[in-house]
């Protein structure tokens, strides 16, 4: 079959995101849509509805849908729109409305507005609104509009105008801001009002009128837009960083969207929108809204507004600085801040007690950061070593330590503070003391790694580098600089500086710096996905040709066979070179670090056991220490141990939000929270961030594929192995291979699983792996048992008892207790059944809760427990959202008469299933075989799905579907 156009298949890599251009329908304002348009129905209503809103939030797109709404109900409607250099015109808005109202061409209305014949044009308006019919008009932008004609509809009785003639009327500004503020922005220029005149503030008071206020958009109603925008939702980050850049502001989330797509920075990873971390924040360009509307304030306004996106945190004296540091006065300053204000381009900055303003700030961050991009080099660098000086002046003056947070910025929170501080010392460069500034961007960079949010941590340390000049301090900080690109995802700068320092100045650093180095550059390549270069880096011979310590040396030769999974090379190096590591803390902890990993892999986990308590945690720093933490909590994970793994964070104080994507994954998936364990999960595969340091390099896109069969994605999970596969050299894939054998189960291919399984299991015995070949060894003992080959399946399952014996893992022995129950069952049913119960009691003791269920079924199909367990089973799949599962519950419990809870929640919820499975693509054939159906019972359940929904074919199935993000988007209720 075809698949519409926008695909949401979760692959690694993504799909760039386009922007839908803005529709005529606005989001997130229909409750205010509603409102006016009721307003302006009700024949007893207002005769003037005045909607105000600040640049920005879609004040045109919301008279165009009421206007759309009434004309659809057969309404008269007429638009006057007002645009730059109206305002020089003196009652051109009265006469056009004059003319849209009265039915013939009104000469003498055009005479008395040549004459400027107030009185006379009042009384034309007058008439004019009187003798209408019934019309609505649409008078746009009336922040344009001349004073004249604003004084004659200030003072109209809108009250007294007849019930048929309304007024639909908008302006920029939430307040006294647009021609109240006695300036009109038009035309570049500012026309200060030498004469009376009316604002737009008279006509809102004026009789008879209603003002409707379009506010900034709250969180969920601008991840709608985003999503809307998009046509994908939004993840956490992106939408954090929207909200951040936009406030809500519905016209900068649009600017900000099409820069960011039309640079390609957006990607699109099952049905879902991520942008990276550190992404840079793009730039408005000049023909933007915003930015015409500073160019058009003229000078001193722009100079200001660029000095104030730079020292806005400053507070109050930042214009006493801007002014030393422009060449301004301060009066002029302060004058210019006040028009800015006025055109609600900056904003006050409201005190701690909500009274006073402290300062001023830019109303869009996204405006800041263009006005910071458009000054120029020098000028940035000078309003920076301002900032820079003035908080170390408070610093030194206040006798408090260096890193510590500013005691003088506003309106940030403690790490934006230090981010802040860390940027303007950047961007000052050797305008302030160099010494000092290097050492406070390392504090910074240390104090918020691993900069989780983006906030500069890898700008920093660049920054710090190149204010280094001294050779022996150079190299170091080129180091820190490496680190921080490791951390922040750029694999290959932070393998290219490595590997730079390695070749052309290892006699800077101290045996214990170049270790580090070579264990970084070895891990970044492999993250870069190089592995025919991880495979040089695994030879003698390629660590030779460098003037390096053997204790270097040693250990980047090491970890690469390790990530390469030749664990019996590099445990036997380790071991031959124990005497050259193995001489204090530091040295020790990578090393050791690898050999316990490559005894775990080879079925001996007592040293990584005794390794969990990390004594040398004490002595080798904080970030060595949380890598060592990330790698031992993803082993515990990996290996299914969920207790375990929470209990070394909290030993090592360490908070789960801290930990990185792939560590979030793994206990969002054994905990059950899948929807959670998805959202990291696209992220990494959009981005390529897809390995661990894990003995099985490939358990994220592995465990990844398991939920989305779980929930009946079979075409998605086979895109997903297909696309993750690595050409070539690299590790084995053995997870990969279980994943693969169990779609090709659900399709009904026994044949093509077992092959696949023993290809998994080839390999890891090629590399001699026993960890995690437990999973392989089970499924091909129950695929063996299942078609009768109990004989082929017995010594599959004493492999397995033998490797859950080496191993002593929960997980290891509930696979063997599980498939043991099933193997055993013909033969052997009390030992099968005592298995069943004992897996049953071990599974709930991990708080596992698909696992548990998955144990609760086969202790129900081996007869090992009454069929009432089917029910605490159902609602344990319920909880990971394992719809698939769900329904062969549901199916197995009817079969043994117990009640299915929910009777329309389930019809429903099969509904979905079988809305998912067609739009991936699969036949009813296919369908039937993934639900133990009938191909008639598929094609019923199909014609009762058309029936339910109103679609007519299987491809309005399939758009309904993705264009929904999943089967709700079908609108079936329960």
């Amino acid at each position: 079959m075809t698949v519409p156009s926008g695909n949401p298949w979760l692959v690694r890599g993504g799909t760039a995101a386009g922007v839908d251009p803005a529709t005529d329908c606005p989001i997130g304002r229909e409750r205010e849509l509603d409102e006016s348009h009721g307003l302006l129905r009700d024949r007893g209503g207002p005769r003037l509805v005045l909607v105000r809103g600040e640049r920005g939030s879609g004040r045109t797109v919301f008279m165009n849908a009421i206007a759309q709404r009434l004309r659809a109900e057969g309404e008269l409607v007429r638009a006057v729109n007002c645009v730059p250099g109206d305002g020089a015109r003196p009652f051109l808005l009265a006469l056009r409305l004059v003319m849209v109202l009265e039915e013939r061409r009104p000469a003498e209305a055009v005479r008395a507005a040549g004459r400027r014949d107030g009185a006379v044009m009042a009384a034309l308006l007058r008439a004019a609104l009187a003798r209408a019919a019934s019309v609505v008009v649409v008078l746009d932008d009336l922040q344009y509009a001349d004073p004249d004609s604003l004084a004659l509809l200030g003072g109209t009785d809108f009250a007294r105008v007849p019930s048929g003639v309304r007024l639909l009327a908008s302006v920029v500004g939430c307040g006294g801001s647009a021609s109240g503020a006695g300036r009109v922005v038009e035309e570049s220029r500012v026309l200060r009002r030498d004469r009376a005149g009316g604002t737009v503030d008279e006509l809102a008071a004026a009789q008879g009128a209603r003002t409707i206020v379009l506010t900034r958009l709250g969180a969920d109603r601008t991840v709608a837009m985003v999503a809307r925008r998009l046509g994908a939702t939004p993840d956490t980050g992106l939408a954090r960083r929207v909200r951040a850049l936009t406030r809500g502001l519905p016209g900068a989330v649009d600017a900000l969207l099409t820069e960011w797509t039309r640079q390609g920075a957006i990607k699109v990873a099952d049905g879902h929108a991520f942008v990276g971390v550190r992404t840079p924040t793009p730039v408005l360009p000049d023909g933007d809204r915003f930015m015409r509307a500073l160019d058009a304030l003229g000078e001193p306004c722009r100079t200001v507004a660029g000095a104030l996106s730079v020292l806005w945190p400053l507070g109050a004296r930042a214009v006493a600085l801007i002014a030393g540091a422009v060449g301004l006065s301060v009066d002029e300053v302060r004058a210019a801040v006040r028009d800015l204000a006025g055109a609600e381009i900056v904003e006050d900055l409201p005190g701690t007690d909500g009274g006073t303003a402290q300062g001023w700030t830019l109303a869009v961050p996204l405006v800041a950061h263009a006005l910071r991009e458009r000054l120029g080099p020098l000028e940035l660098s000078r309003l920076s070593a301002t900032a820079t000086q003035t908080l170390w002046a408070d610093e030194d003056a206040a006798g408090s330590t260096a890193g510590a947070k500013p005691p003088t910025t506003v309106g940030l929170d403690e790490a934006d503070a230090v981010a802040y501080r860390a940027d303007r010392i950047a961007d000052a460069g050797t305008l302030v003391e160099r010494d000092r500034a290097a050492k406070e961007l390392t504090a910074a960079a240390e104090r918020l790694h691993p900069d989780a949010e983006g906030r500069g941590m890898l700008r920093w340390c660049q920054a710090a580098g190149n204010l280094v000049e001294r050779p022996a301090d150079r190299i170091p900080a080129l180091q820190r600089y490496a680190v921080a690109a490791y951390f922040a995802g750029d694999f290959r700068a932070a393998r290219t500086i490595a590997e730079s320092i390695l070749r052309d100045r290892p006699d800077i650093l101290g045996r214990l710096e170049l270790q580090e180095t070579a264990t970084l550059f070895t891990v970044a390549t492999a993250n870069d996905l190089d592995w025919r270069a991880l495979s040089r880096l695994a030879t003698e011979q390629w660590w030779d040709e460098l003037r390096l310590p053997v204790l270097a040396a040693t250990t980047g030769r090491a970890l690469a066979l390790c990530l390469l999974a030749r664990w019996s090379e590099a445990l036997d190096l380790l071991v031959r070179t124990e005497p050259i590591w193995n001489t204090d803390v530091r040295a020790a902890a990578n090393p050791d670090c690898f050999r316990a990993a490559a005894e775990l892999a080879l079925g001996r986990p007592e040293r990584f056991r005794r390794s969990l308590t990390l004594p040398e945690a004490p002595h080798i720093g904080p970030d060595h220490a949380y890598t060592l933490t990330v790698a031992k909590f993803d082993e515990l994970l990996n290996g299914g141990d969920l207790h375990a793994g929470e209990a070394l964070l909290t030993a090592q104080g360490l908070a789960p939000r801290l930990m990185p994507r792939h560590s979030q994954f793994l206990r969002h998936h054994l905990r059950g929270e899948w929807d959670e364990a998805l959202e990291p999960a696209r992220w990494m595969l959009a981005n390529n961030g897809i390995h661990t340091a894990a003995v099985d390099h490939y358990v994220v896109p592995a465990r990844t594929t398991a939920i989305l069969l779980a929930r009946g994605r079979v075409t998605s999970a086979r895109r997903l192995i297909d696309s993750v596969r690595a050409e070539g050299e690299g590790p084995p894939e053995y997870s990969l291979d279980a994943a693969e054998a169990e779609l090709l189960r659900i399709l009904g291919d026994p044949t093509g699983a077992e092959k696949t399984l023993r290809r998994g299991l080839d390999a890891a015995e090629a590399h001699g792996q026993i960890a995690g070949t437990d999973e392989l060894w089970a499924s091909l003992a129950e695929l063996l048992a299942e078609s009768g080959r109990t004989a082929e399946a017995l010594p599959c399952l004493e492999r397995l008892e033998r490797i859950s014996d080496r191993m002593g893992t929960g997980r290891t022995r509930l696979r063997y207790l599980t498939a043991s129950a099933r193997v055993l069952r013909p033969d052997s049913p009390v030992t099968a059944g005592e298995n069943a119960r004992e897996a049953v009691e071990l599974a709930r003791s991990r708080s596992q809760p698909f696992e548990t269920a998955v144990a609760l079924v086969a202790s129900v199909d081996v007869g090992g427990g009454p069929p009432a367990l089917l029910r605490e089973a159902y609602e344990l799949f319920g909880r990971s959202g394992a719809v698939l599962e769900r329904f062969h519950t549901r199916a197995a419990m009817r079969e043994t008469g117990i009640t299915v809870p929910g009777r329309k929640q389930a019809t429903v919820e099969s509904e979905e299933l079988l809305a998912t499975l067609i739009a991936e693509g699969l036949t009813n054939r296919q369908i039937a075989t993934v639900l133990r159906l009938t191909e008639d019972a598929v094609a019923n359940r199909l014609s009762r799905l058309f029936a339910r929904t109103g679609l007519r074919s299987r491809t309005e199935v399939v758009t309904a579907v993705l264009t929904g993000y999943g089967a709700r988007g079908l609108g079936i209720d329960a």
